[in-house]
């Protein structure tokens, strides 16, 4: 049964949603766009993906009671915003299942998982404390153009914390909205009551499309989504089977892409919202700040545009806001254990710069060449660590 203490954890899983879904749905309504033609198909897009992340989330998380998050692939989406250009909807159906069956098949051979056994904790945790640093920044970087609101938060933040309150990022979400409404700056005007409806594309497989849309999907997918996933859930402790998780999210891909679900992951930013000691001071409990990320997932795959527009009618910069500070205590505990080990010291800053410096190359984003030279760096300064 769920009782006070655990509130909080529901407070997570809305600010996760809220987060995940504001910082990137832009890169996904762009990337549907580009191939399918009707309002309805792309609307059929954001429930499929709702649905899979929403099912996943809540599936995964009550298995193995750990807060196991999905979501869907940020760089994968804006992989297909130029990849399918003049593709057909059936052949971009049929590379999302390819690259769907591909994942599926990483996660039930155990190759992936014995890939990511060689990962040091501190290199994984530096990873991590990269890719929040730009959430981190954000919050003073959005302080210049709403200096009263954000300012505001930033303060109320630092009392609740002085006080130790289990509530702080939920107790500043709630004044940065009533703040943002006396100030005039919701967006009432942009909500709107619409339901989704699933469209079903038959796939059709084009050997072209497969190669050049389906594999460089799977590999920016597993490379810059999971990769950093599964970091995510060892520096904060959890280690459960990967494999049959992994599989898990491409068999999920695999049976929505007819229906627009183009890829489907591990969480990594949104995440460690979930693993926080705000979502839950009993780290086997923060399980139910995932689970109910999932079912917000769920309303959000439902109701669709509905909720999208509800987002929508926040300031930008209280998302910004809420989801730095909301991080803030995951960053410097990534960081403190990055650090730790005096012997990876240098290999952990070198993973943490490239991965923060957002350095891309073929596709692939900076957190998988943030552990490529933290590794490389790693090999060469060993024999003088020892």
């Amino acid at each position: 049964m769920l009782s006070r203490r655990d509130l909080p954890a529901l407070a997570a899983g809305l600010v996760t949603v809220l987060v995940g879904y504001t910082s990137s749905a832009a890169l996904v309504f762009e990337a549907a766009r580009a191939v399918a033609d009707t309002p309805e198909a792309i609307a059929s897009w954001l429930m499929a993906l709702g649905l899979a992340m929403g099912v996943s989330c809540i599936a995964l998380s009550l298995r193995y009671r750990v807060p196991v998050v999905t979501a869907w692939s940020t760089p994968g989406a804006a992989l297909l915003i130029t990849a399918l250009s003049g593709v057909s909807l059936p052949d971009a159906v049929g590379a999302f299942m390819f690259s769907a069956l591909l994942i599926l098949v990483s996660g039930a051979s155990g190759a992936f998982e014995r890939v990511l056994a060689r990962i040091p904790l501190p290199m994984a945790a530096a990873m991590l404390a990269g890719i929040l640093f730009k959430f981190g920044a954000n919050v003073f970087l959005a302080m210049q153009h709403e200096t009263l609101l954000v300012g505001a938060m930033f303060m109320l933040y630092l009392i609740f914390r002085a006080g130790r309150s289990r509530y702080t990022v939920p107790l500043v979400l709630l004044a940065g909205i009533a703040l943002a409404s006396l100030e005039g700056n919701l967006r009432s005007d942009l909500i709107r009551f619409e339901l989704a409806a699933p469209v079903w594309t038959a796939p059709s497989f084009d050997p072209a499309v497969l190669l050049g849309v389906g594999l460089p999907l799977f590999v920016v997918t597993m490379a810059s989504q999971n990769v950093p996933g599964v970091a995510t859930l060892h520096a904060h402790g959890y280690r459960p089977p990967i494999s049959p998780i992994i599989g898990f999210t491409g068999l999920v891909n695999l049976v929505l892409a007819p229906l627009g679900c183009f890829a489907l992951n591990l969480a990594a930013i949104t995440a460690a919202l979930c693993m926080s000691p705000d979502a839950h001071p009993d780290p086997s409990r923060r399980y139910l700040a995932s689970v109910a990320a999932g079912g917000f997932y769920l309303l959000l795959g439902v109701f669709g545009a509905t909720v999208g527009s509800l987002f929508s009618a926040l300031p930008p910069a209280l998302v910004l806001a809420i989801a730095g500070i909301a991080l803030f205590s995951t960053l410097a505990g990534a960081l403190a254990t990055a650090m730790r080990d005096e012997a990876m010291r240098e290999s952990a800053l070198i993973t943490f710069l490239v991965t923060a410096s957002g350095f891309t190359l073929w596709g692939v984003g900076s957190a998988f060449w943030g552990l490529v030279a933290g590794a490389l760096a790693w090999l060469a300064l060993k024999p003088r660590a020892a």
